[in-house]
């Protein structure tokens, strides 16, 4: 078969991929492909890891792995590969139902720190007399306890919150992400960045032992 009828396999990673404990890594589930319709089906079910028990829960898939496997099951295949040459899969385990005691354990304390924050920023800042002085500002009067100001303040808080972070439970109001969604991305990121870097640390090391 000449070189330029040979078929030709167009490859994209899938930057990561979840796959429970135990589960076999197969390419049509790392990968979006494009291919003749005569090997699409053998492609997405080529088998290209099983995780073994010892292994971690984080698991680098290089492209060259993948083109290893391809080759030995369509030796006249040409390979074109687009974006990350690598696939980061997470091995999750089966999930437990959720532990009603630790959820109101959780909540109670963030409920308590997250109080406990705002009112010694109020105390740092003297929230309680700048209310009074406004109040008397406005209405030429001294009032030790000017609700008119304070409720709605305590209102807005809330509501401030709410807007700032843009979920209520888990109902959002639209679709740009929040701070904490932002900087939960960054982080995981991050973390991506650097279980790729020692990956490709472990994979030199065993071919140098090799």
């Amino acid at each position: 078969m000449s070189a330029a009828s040979n078929p030709t396999l167009y490859i994209r990673l899938r930057k990561r991929v979840c796959v429970r404990r135990g589960e076999a890594i197969y390419l049509g589930r790392i990968a979006q492909l494009l291919v003749d319709s005569d090997y699409e089906e053998p492609l997405n079910h080529l088998l290209i890891h099983q995780p073994k028990e010892n292994e971690g829960n984080k698991i680098l898939i290089d492209m060259m792995l993948i083109v290893e496997k391809v080759r030995k099951l369509y030796p006249f295949f040409q390979i074109e590969h687009f974006g990350e040459p690598h696939c980061l899969i997470d091995i999750h385990e089966s999930r437990k139902p959720p532990n009603i005691v630790q959820i109101i354990v959780v909540w109670l304390l963030l409920f308590v720190g997250s109080g406990l924050a705002i009112m010694n920023f109020h105390a740092d800042v003297s929230m309680a007399e700048v209310h009074r002085r406004i109040y008397q500002l406005l209405t030429g009067k001294w009032e030790q306890h000017p609700l008119i100001l304070q409720i709605p303040y305590s209102i807005g808080i809330g509501i401030g919150m709410i807007v700032f972070f843009n979920h209520l439970f888990k109902k959002k109001f639209n679709e740009e992400p929040s701070p904490l969604e932002v900087e939960m991305f960054l982080y995981e990121e991050n973390v991506n960045t650097y279980v790729v870097a020692e990956e490709y640390a472990k994979i030199h090391e065993a071919r140098e032992r090799k």
